[in-house]
């Protein structure tokens, strides 16, 4: 290869972590692998190593937002836990026990460099409605404007089974849409994206992602496989898409690395956003900041009309019903096969249709009154997926 298809090769990373090093605001995500003991205490040297270099980053003029992991991890000594505990009451007791003693280690070195820590724990809740959505982002920004360092979690003690986001690394990625920041930093044990496990033979890092076929005939893996090869990374992946989908620069590499990676450094992975037309914020907040209260089936010229014109969902086209929501309430649109083609805000609780599937609205306007005239989920209310 000439050395000019080299550069032409290279460029699009090379300005993609120039846009890193040169982010107004950055998001920055650790795993609690980074900053806890095998013994699931917080590792006060690794905190301090990590702040300092968020200050640095806060001293060229940078906002900076932190998310968090380790509370649980951090609570289970305390309390006398051996190991992490599988039952969720047992995650919720150690998490409340643990995010004060986190805080608190974050509150101390920030202080340090002339910084004020706060504490800032969402759930999927947060996310899914828009007002408190708004309200989340709103304050997000003030605390920025006054100059505090934000750190976010999820809110275990009060989080369910059904409603979590389930790893910090969609969070960080929900809160990156969420403030517009300009790039996303994902810190865990695992340096990069390998093509392979990276203790074998040929393995080799990934150092750009532009798109799902940068990704082909790679292994993703699953997420109960952690810090050998590829393991663990599918959450990440999927975290990245979310992020670049909103148009962030990310980085996944190791929390050793941080520095380098905010900096513009050659490390880690690095998912860069695409060139087409992005999402609107409320595309990208109905396909990853929500989950489907419950479904509605649709028949073929109903899912025919959703997916390839992009039109709204009328009664007629509904067979089926499942779930119990409210109008508002976010819900999967499914066809007959079960598979999930959209997501959208219904209009009608679950009880009121049943009466309405298969109904054109002219006809539930003349019989039932004005008010049913309309979409069971309005075009502008949906995504397809």
């Amino acid at each position: 290869m000439h050395s000019t298809e080299l550069e032409e090769t290279a460029s699009p990373e090379a300005a993609g972590r120039a846009a890193v090093a040169a982010a107004g605001r950055v998001v920055v995500k650790v795993g609690s692998s980074s900053l806890t003991t095998p013994d699931g205490r917080i590792d006060s040297g690794r905190i301090r190593d990590l702040v300092r270099v968020l200050a640095e980053r806060r001293a060229t003029g940078q906002e900076v937002i932190l998310v968090s992991s380790g509370a649980v991890a951090a609570g289970m000594t305390p309390l006398g836990m051996a190991r992490r505990p599988r039952d969720l009451a047992s995650q919720q007791a150690a998490a409340s026990v643990g995010q004060g003693l986190l805080l608190a280690a974050y509150t101390a070195e920030l202080a340090g460099h002339g910084l004020t820590a706060a504490q800032v724990l969402l759930t999927v809740e947060d996310m899914m409605r828009r007002v408190q959505h708004r309200n989340a982002q709103r304050t997000l920004r003030r605390l920025l404007d006054i100059g505090a360092v934000p750190i976010v979690n999820e809110n275990d003690t009060v989080a369910t089974d059904e409603l979590r986001f389930g790893d910090n690394d969609r969070l960080a990625a929900l809160v990156a849409h969420l403030m517009r920041a300009d790039a996303l930093v994902l810190l865990s044990d695992v340096d990069a994206l390998y093509d392979g496990d990276p203790s074998a033979q040929g393995s080799s890092v990934v150092s750009l992602v532009r798109g799902p076929a940068d990704l082909d005939g790679i292994d993703i893996g699953s997420t109960g496989r952690r810090g050998v090869g590829t393991g663990g990374m599918v959450t990440k992946v999927a975290s990245a898409r979310i992020a670049t989908e909103a148009g962030v620069h990310t980085v996944l590499t190791s929390a050793a690395n941080a520095r380098a990676a905010l900096g513009g450094d050659r490390v880690g992975t690095l998912f860069s956003p695409g060139g087409g037309r992005r999402p609107s914020a409320r595309q990208l907040w109905l396909a990853h900041a929500t989950a489907g209260r419950g479904s509605l089936v649709l028949d073929p010229g109903a899912v025919a009309a959703v997916v390839r014109e992009k039109a709204s969902l009328l009664p007629a086209g509904v067979v089926r019903v499942t779930g119990d929501f409210s109008a508002g309430d976010p819900v999967d649109l499914c066809d007959e096969q079960g598979g999930v083609v959209a997501r959208g805000l219904v209009n009608y609780d679950a009880a009121e249709v049943p009466d309405l599937m298969g109904r054109s609205t002219r006809w539930l306007a003349r019989e039932m009154g004005p008010s049913y005239e309309r979409e069971l989920v309005h075009r502008d209310d949906l995504v397809v997926l």
